[in-house]
């Protein structure tokens, strides 16, 4: 990407010597849609967690099974919270495959992430990005790109590998509850999320060795137990809550030669039953 071309989408007053979680993320599965900084953070997080770089890789096949399997149960619009760039393996063009009329709203905090965002979605129909924070949902839900949506049909929540990024001080339990409360029946909720029960002092260890190669956005592990409450009365579907790369995995492709990989994040997807 040349100078030129960043110009182009990065919003003026952002410093992009600093990197953020998004495009990070973006350049761990192989995307070139990140800066230097990012870039630099990506080597030091896989030096700090080794296999990180599959972790991503197996978290966005995660994200794929999902949206597939809630397209199969009849969902065709789609609300992704703290997307990041949708470069590789997005939403919309996995569900625009099975049903081009599907809609999606991506939501991230990150100005350049939506910037770029929105000119990587300028000619789709039915994707958009709003720019909003998790800790917000007042300010989600009443942003104008969210009309895209109808509230009175099921909607596909994703949340995926964004919780771990949310503080315990903000208390993410009873901001989850304000966005299943604002569902309705028949919709799901998917989210995977780092994991502190899974050998657990090794996860502790390099999580905070991680944290300190970053400065900035600081990850938070939780138990199985945390993340399985962040579904409050949902009902889980089959298989439950486990290793994301063990969720419904479609080939070898999907799950991983070491066990451990398998499960540094858990995944699940729960319905709403009722309104």
């Amino acid at each position: 990407m040349t100078p030129h071309q960043e110009e182009e989408w990065v919003p003026p007053g952002i410093d992009t010597t600093k990197p953020s979680s998004s495009r990070t993320y973006d350049y761990l599965l192989g995307g070139a849609h990140n800066f230097q900084a990012d870039r630099e953070a990506a080597e030091q997080a896989e030096k700090a967690m080794p296999g990180i770089r599959d972790v991503a890789r197996l978290n966005r096949a995660f994200l794929g099974r999902v949206v597939r399997t809630l397209m199969s149960l009849g969902i065709r619009q789609f609300l992704d919270i703290g997307s990041g760039i949708p470069t590789v393996g997005n939403v919309h063009h996995i569900a625009g495959e099975i049903d081009p009329r599907c809609r999606v709203v991506y939501v991230d905090r990150d100005p350049i992430a939506v910037a770029h965002s929105k000119m990587l979605l300028r000619t789709s129909e039915n994707a958009t990005i709003a720019h909003g924070d998790f800790t917000n949902p007042d300010g989600i839900f009443a942003d104008p790109e969210l009309r895209r949506l109808d509230f009175g049909e099921p909607i596909g929540l994703l949340m995926v590998a964004m919780l771990h990024w949310i503080p315990d001080a903000v208390e993410p339990h009873a901001l989850l509850a304000e966005y299943r409360r604002r569902l309705p029946a028949g919709s799901y909720l998917a989210i995977s999320h780092m994991v502190s029960d899974q050998e657990g002092n090794r996860m502790n260890s390099l999580v905070g060795t991680f944290n300190q190669a970053r400065g900035h956005d600081q990850a938070t592990t939780r138990t199985y137990r945390e993340v399985e409450t962040m579904f409050g009365d949902f009902q889980l579907i089959e298989p439950g809550l486990v290793g994301c790369a063990l969720w419904r995995p479609g080939g070898p492709g999907d799950v991983s030669d070491d066990p451990y990989t398998n499960t540094q994040l858990y995944g699940g997807v729960a319905r709403k039953v009722t309104g």
